[in-house]
């Protein structure tokens, strides 16, 4: 197993951000000021085509961390931020920039192709893990946490569906075929987000994927808009339903 080596370190409003690689995997890990007991974790995947510290990561992650107390990790997925990419990932993206280009609906080449990438990133997701539940301030048994939209869901619920540790999940914005079969085996409490006007996934489509999971507590956020038109408020919810699921199980 790689070890974790933080490479990297500020501090602002009671936040630590600490820059950190496993093996070759780059992440950050945002977390409360030193000095306090173990805390619960929170992964978070990033959307296609940005990265670990696009804006809507640290945002996010500061609002968990402030508003919870709680641990919150990115790490860059295969082909994203400074990781290369392979003749796969640069075949794709070509295809798809030709569609969005022509207005032709991108699902046909989003879903296989970050399904590709998922299947590189769950065992990366799983190592980071490991390496973080050897962090003190994190430790291991500790409650986790899964948060991601988009490309982030595409690898979400299979990382999730695989990894007994999260116990809680934030997922949306994405295709139910194939990922629907794997959900059915999600029994965890959910919040899923839906955009009710989704240029690209039929709000059909979102509803068959929400309605999937195999969970006994699992809950729909459907707002009137476009693709990236998810409200910022959504982020406030995720923080109060980590709090809730991870901060009882702490």
């Amino acid at each position: 197993m790689s070890s974790l080596k933080f490479t990297a370190e500020t501090s602002s409003d009671g936040v630590v951000e600490r820059d950190f690689t496993v093996g070759e995997i780059p992440g950050v890990l945002w977390s409360p000021a030193p000095g306090r007991d173990r805390a619960p974790l929170v992964l978070m995947g990033h959307g296609g085509g940005t990265h670990k510290k696009w804006p809507a990561m640290p945002g996010r992650a500061r609002r968990i961390v402030a508003e919870c107390g709680f641990h919150v990790a990115v790490i860059d997925a295969p082909g994203h931020g400074g990781r290369p990419r392979t003749e796969t990932d640069e075949r794709e993206i070509a295809v798809m920039k030709r569609a969005m280009a022509a207005g032709e609906p991108v699902g046909p080449i989003v879903v296989p192709y970050n399904l590709d990438i998922a299947e590189r990133a769950v065992p990366e997701w799983r190592a980071t893990l490991d390496a973080l539940q050897e962090l003190p301030e994190i430790g291991a048994g500790g409650p986790v946490g899964y948060y991601g939209l988009n490309m982030a869901t595409a690898i979400g619920i299979p990382l999730v569906a695989a990894e007994p540790r999260i116990t809680a999940a934030v997922f949306g914005l994405f295709w139910p075929h194939p990922l629907s079969e794997t959900a059915k085996r999600i029994t965890i409490p959910i919040e899923f987000a839906l955009q009710w006007d989704d240029e690209h996934i039929d709000r059909q489509a979102g509803l068959e994927l929400f309605e999937a999971f195999g969970s006994k507590e699992k809950t729909l956020h459907a707002n009137v808009g476009a693709h990236k038109d998810l409200p910022r408020f959504e982020a406030d919810s995720a923080a109060r339903f980590f709090g809730r699921h991870l901060g009882q199980a702490a």
